[in-house]
């Protein structure tokens, strides 16, 4: 029972470890996406001003996000 419950978790951690970087990368993609985008802009200062000043806030956080996810999951794929 103990071997199963170590091997199951050992492959959630491997599944975990081989997403996450997706995950971080289409973080900063939506974000920019959201920002960069001058009809979303404009809908995100008009409907959610509140939400928009934190996307701006997390601006470099998401340029940071788009770059070293694309690079660590493409790291990924070429390894796997």
């Amino acid at each position: 029972m103990i071997n199963a419950t170590l091997a199951h978790t050992s492959s959630s951690i491997a599944a975990l470890d081989f997403y996450f970087p997706f995950i971080v990368f289409f973080y900063g993609l939506v974000i920019n996406f959201v920002l960069e985008l001058p009809y979303l802009v404009a809908l995100a200062q008009k409907r959610m001003p509140a939400q928009y000043v934190s996307f701006e806030r997390h601006r470099k956080i998401a340029i940071m996000s788009l770059y070293i996810g694309g690079l660590w999951s493409l790291q990924n794929l070429w390894l796997s």
